[in-house]
């Protein structure tokens, strides 16, 4: 390995690399465990590029071999089956890792200055993770995504004065069609991977040149702190190894169903629900009354979905701190609302039909 660096650092100055990668350090407190979560998200991103890839080796978009390609993985080609349901198994672990990577920031008040930048990057990066769910669930063109995708996008179209044209745009037309998987499968391997792959080199250095935060209710009092490189790094690679085993572990002994093939002309599946990260939102649109006063009931769950967005996005500027600096418990009390609400709401979504 010393002559491989020496190699390598006579011809491209590693040795400046590895010096800048030591700087950085980690605190170690009792919340240590929350930091390996940005670490498991950028290895299930790096696994579903990896399958996904393979997966375009023969996968065909389209409304009348879209299905059939997919039914051709999992069937004639070797070990086909396994790679896409480690692509699927690891995409939603990927949602999951993410979701617990961002509260727990939230929580721990790791977005105050200077790290306004740190925690925009991340919040564009949760939603690009959100559009790679969605997007991707139509790619197999099967009955449950067909009409799921239908759902999701008469959603948007609710919207006043932009929902129509969303919903055209998104669709490609005014009915889920074979333009809307073609629009979608765009979307899922070409606009969305490369907007977030720049937005991920960004949120990347700007934890290498600030480092990582300390809570807010020790900062000043953490006296230990481990180096990034090698310790904190190899510690990352030996979970990935783990994770990696239970994406494994999972695709085996719980393939992923593909289903029947969509018709447009058929009714819609009774029951039919999203993805679980969708289903607190799909909940609690439903228990909306069709009108609250002169709007509709669907619009205003949606208007209050994106100002919670909003809100999320922007917290770093729109927190108050009190004259004594300490912070206000407002975004303890958000926070834990948020993820009771979406826990309730799609437990709820789960156990009634």
């Amino acid at each position: 390995m010393r002559s491989i660096l020496a190699w390598l650092g006579e011809r491209f100055q590693i040795t400046d690399l590895i010096g800048f990668a030591k700087k950085k350090d980690v605190p170690i407190h009792h919340g240590f465990l929350w930091y390996y979560f940005g670490g498991i998200s950028l290895f299930l991103f790096v696994v579903q590029v990896f399958t996904g890839a393979l997966l375009l080796l023969y996968y065909k978009p389209g409304a009348d071999s879209a299905f059939e390609s997919v039914q051709f993985i999992i069937t004639k080609v070797q070990y086909g089956w396994l790679i896409r349901s480690m692509h699927s198994w690891s995409a939603n672990l990927m949602v999951l890792s993410v979701f617990i990577h961002m509260f727990s920031n939230f929580l721990e008040s790791t977005y105050r200055k200077p790290r306004e930048l740190t925690w925009l990057t991340g919040m564009i990066m949760f939603f690009i993770v959100l559009g790679f769910g969605f997007s991707g669930y139509l790619l197999p063109w099967n009955e449950l995504a067909f009409f799921a995708t239908k759902v999701g996008t008469d959603i948007a179209g609710v919207l006043p004065l932009v929902g129509k044209p969303l919903l055209v745009f998104l669709r490609g037309g005014d009915e889920v069609s074979g333009a809307t998987l073609s629009r979608f499968f765009g979307f899922h391997v070409a606009i969305l991977p490369g907007v977030f792959f720049i937005f991920l080199m960004a949120h990347l250095a700007f934890i290498q040149f600030q480092g990582m935060s300390d809570p807010l209710r020790l900062e000043g009092k953490i006296k230990r702190r481990m180096p990034f490189f090698p310790d904190f790094a190899m510690r990352d690679l030996m979970l990935w190894f783990l994770v990696f085993n239970l994406v494994a572990f999972l695709a085996v002994f719980f393939p992923w169903e593909l289903g029947s093939k969509a018709d447009p002309f058929s009714a819609a599946p009774a029951g039919i629900k999203p993805e679980w990260y969708f289903m607190f939102m799909f909940q609690t649109l439903k228990f909306l009354p069709a009108k609250i006063l002169f709007f509709e009931g669907e619009f205003l769950g949606i208007a209050a979905f994106s100002l919670c967005g909003a809100v999320l996005f922007l917290w770093p500027f729109l927190e108050r701190k009190s004259s004594l600096g300490e912070q206000q418990p407002l975004a303890k009390i958000f926070g834990t609302a948020a993820i009771l609400f979406i826990i309730i709401m799609t437990v709820i979504g789960y156990t009634r039909g």
